[in-house]
């Protein structure tokens, strides 16, 4: 594939002007300083001056410059329709990345879903599990993780000759997950049966997976480091921080488990970079406990409507805590209850303005 041709297309359209104007915005609202209503930015529509096909994410995983391609058409699109995210791209290898490093299975999901890959869980579960734990060993030239550094060498050649995608087009972190999401994706189900009987080898697999985390992100940041000193971007959006943990897991276990066991590795995670926590599903019975994570500054939900969402914003924005990603049907329907959402939400929505009370 000649990426040349993308890449010369992206370097037309990019404004520089407008990155820098939207960044600015975002900086603003990382930094909680915008004061009522929500976040919703936009750029101007830059259109592509030539044909970007679709791709199978299944053609992507081996061929590093078709996954390159792949996120490079994601770019595109946002300038195209005009998009409020920071243009980003990463290397997008799905859930399995640090599993794939362990011996687990990659499962390439049937062609016609174009969904990201998958992992299986290890066959002997915690009797594999103990053995990691033994060995203690991390190859991060090994499977997905391998894939992970060479898309970011193959990016940073390509990139360097064309100045305005090098500057804004931001290569952020590949989905590590989180120790939680890792330890049960290579244990198995039993996980939560054997987080009762055997509690000090769930205690030992967490914190070994964060501490892997830390090492690769750290492997990761010196090659490409985050948008600045004090903050990051994960899908476009900009946050305080450097990572953003991945705890879809925890709608399986209580508040007080996620406190004794999750949290010690999250706080860990976010002790050495800053940032914040994603969750799928149901967060709101541990909501308080995330809350309480020393440097803890964004949270990203992606179904509001599984969640008492008042015990949410009394978790996160009444407390100086950005949600960033949340779909605009819960920002309007929060504006209905006459919720007052601070400035300290973006809304998922790509809209024409930032909003507040007196545009309402």
């Amino acid at each position: 594939m000649n990426l040349a041709l993308y890449l010369e297309d992206l370097e037309r359209r990019i404004n520089t002007a407008d990155e820098d104007n939207l960044s600015a915005q975002w900086l603003s609202f990382a930094d909680c300083k915008l004061q009522e209503g929500f976040f919703a930015p936009s750029r101007p529509k830059s259109a592509p001056t030539l044909d970007w096909p679709d791709v199978n994410i299944n053609d992507c995983i081996d061929d590093i410059d078709m996954m390159i391609y792949q996120q490079l058409k994601g770019v595109s699109d946002v300038l195209a329709e005009g998009g409020g995210e920071l243009l980003s791209l990463r290397p997008n290898y799905g859930t399995g990345i640090i599993p794939s490093m362990y011996s687990a299975e990659i499962f390439i999901m049937p062609r016609e879903t174009n969904t990201l890959p998958g992992a299986r869980t290890l066959p002997g579960g915690m009797a594999d599990i103990k053995r990691i734990l033994d060995r203690r060993e991390t190859d991060f030239s090994k499977a997905l993780g391998g894939r992970v550094f060479y898309f970011a060498e193959r990016w940073a050649e390509l990139s360097a000759s064309y100045e305005s995608v090098k500057r804004y087009a931001y290569l952020y972190n590949p989905d590590l997950q989180g120790p939680l999401p890792l330890a049960e994706l290579l244990w198995g189900s039993d996980l939560y049966i054997d987080i009762f009987d055997e509690p000090e080898t769930v205690h030992a697999a967490l914190g070994f997976f964060a501490g892997v985390m830390i090492d690769f992100f750290k492997k990761f940041h010196a090659l490409c480091p985050p948008f600045d000193s004090e903050h990051g971007v994960e899908w476009g959006l900009l946050h305080r921080g450097a990572v953003i943990v991945r705890n879809d897991a925890a709608m399986n276990i209580s508040g007080d488990m996620y406190k004794e066991f999750v949290r010690p590795e999250d706080q860990r995670i976010l002790d050495a970079f800053g940032g914040g926590v994603h969750f799928c599903g149901k967060g709101d019975h541990y909501i308080e406990a995330v809350s309480e994570i020393r440097g803890l500054s964004v949270i990203n939900m992606s179904q509001p409507e599984c969640n008492d969402m008042e015990i949410i914003y009394r978790n996160t924005i009444d407390k100086g805590i950005t949600i960033i990603g949340l779909p605009s049907a819960a920002v309007k329907q929060a504006l209905a209850s006459g919720r007052d959402l601070r400035g300290l939400v973006h809304s998922g929505a790509s809209l024409a303005a930032w909003v507040d009370k007196a545009s309402k």
